[in-house]
């Protein structure tokens, strides 16, 4: 007897949910709403990552002169895509392939306005403006918006360490007397950092300027950055 009542409780709960419930669905599917709901409203309003580049964050502001004794600052790139590195023109070590590289931009992006690089020398005590002069037409510069600036060693050394998080130091026992990285900062054209990601869906911050795929991907990214 209990079991019949039982029988006859479950079959009185699915004949509700059908009057209930059967009409909604079926007018969802009859309005093509048959995927909505909290959870997926949720996905679909969500920022997706469609291969765009990561913003980090404003580049830190600088104010720097250059191998003409001009004034180069951020608002001179306003506007522009730029590849920014730290270097020292009689660099035994890693400088000339960082140079390799920097010309291999240039020679990708010649002759587009919206394009820049700048270099700047740790080492400003040598590196006068004549002297990064002299180096710029050694290593066949042909680009305008390419710039070797030059200023306060402090205030360089600062840039590096602690605006761009690129390590920048003298010591006596490296080659060269400095030690710094090999790394590129990519800058937008309203001032931004930007970067890819990794594997892993991390940012990678900086490109490696002394692999041949961390050029290769900078001047992809390059290109990405100019078309927005």
């Amino acid at each position: 007897m209990l079991k019949n009542k039982s029988y006859i409780g479950i079959s009185f709960v699915i004949l509700v949910f059908g009057i209930y419930a059967i009409p909604k669905i079926v007018n969802r599917f009859q309005n093509n709403e048959i995927v909505k709901g909290d959870r997926l409203d949720k996905v679909s309003n969500a920022t997706v990552d469609n291969g765009k580049l990561e913003k980090i964050g404003p580049a830190p502001k600088f104010e720097l002169v250059n191998q003409d004794n001009s004034k180069i600052n951020n608002e001179t790139y306003k506007g522009k895509v730029y590849v920014l590195e730290f270097f020292f023109s009689t660099c035994p070590s890693i400088c000339p392939k960082m140079n390799l590289s920097m010309l291999q931009i240039e020679k990708t992006f010649f002759g587009n306005p919206n394009f820049g690089i700048v270099s700047i020398t740790i080492d400003p005590e040598h590196d006068t403006p004549a002297v990064l002069k002299e180096h710029r037409e050694l290593l066949g510069v042909k680009s305008s918006n390419w710039n070797f600036l030059t200023g306060d060693k402090t205030y360089i050394f600062d840039l590096s360490n602690k605006g761009f998080n690129l390590y920048a130091g003298q010591d006596n026992k490296a080659k060269g007397g400095f030690e710094h990285s090999g790394l590129f900062a990519l800058i937008d054209k309203n001032g931004d950092i930007r970067c890819r990601k990794d594997d892993y869906g991390n940012p990678i911050l900086y490109y490696d300027g002394l692999d041949k795929k961390g050029v290769r991907d900078i001047q992809q990214d390059i290109a990405i950055l100019l078309k927005e």
